[in-house]
């Protein structure tokens, strides 16, 4: 998709083509949706291997079993629905309609169920070891749990498109960025 897009861009700056030029009756807008289609699920591709490798460190640092192993097969799958159904939500402040407004807002929303539920499950696998015997791996394991906490909240209230136009171009949301 973003080879497509680029692609498009390139035709419009050598061969004179129209895509993205809004004199010619194109859409510069398309271009942002071509690319957030693409980037934002590779975001969560990014971040999905992340996931089993703490679920990993917690459940060998617990010696037992990650807690809910179903629940957390279902919140990945949802994760990665999701994921791919949240685009536009980078795009609030371009024009996209009311009601397109919300239904990306209540999609993006919707991530921190599923998220919510790994979060959850991942402490309630570490729940009962001391922390007097925590290992270096295990605190990076529950380091990286707070500060995804962090970021799956500021997230949320990015998911809200009156607050996401406010806070728009904000060091907000390049901190929810690096949090997450």
């Amino acid at each position: 998709i973003l080879t497509g897009g680029l692609l498009m861009l390139v035709l419009d700056l050598h061969l004179n083509t129209q895509f993205y030029d809004a004199s010619f009756n194109g859409d510069p807008v398309l271009y942002q949706h071509l690319f957030w289609f693409f980037g934002h699920p590779e975001v969560y591709v990014i971040i999905l291997p992340a996931f089993g490798v703490i679920s990993q460190v917690l459940s060998t640092s617990a010696g037992k079993l990650v807690f809910g192993g179903p629940a957390m097969i279902l919140a990945m799958g949802c994760i990665t629905v999701l994921g791919s159904l949240v685009w536009a939500h980078h795009m609030m402040t371009v024009g996209l309609e009311t009601d397109t407004r919300a239904y990306f807002s209540a999609i993006t929303m919707m991530i921190a169920i599923p998220t919510g539920t790994k979060i959850f499950n991942w402490l309630s696998t570490y729940m009962g070891n001391p922390f007097s015997t925590i290992s270096l791996d295990t605190w990076y394991a529950l380091s990286f749990i707070f500060l995804f906490t962090l970021g799956g909240t500021t997230g949320v209230v990015l998911g809200n498109a009156a607050v996401d136009v406010a806070l728009h171009d904000t060091y907000y949301v390049i901190a929810h960025f690096h949090f997450v």
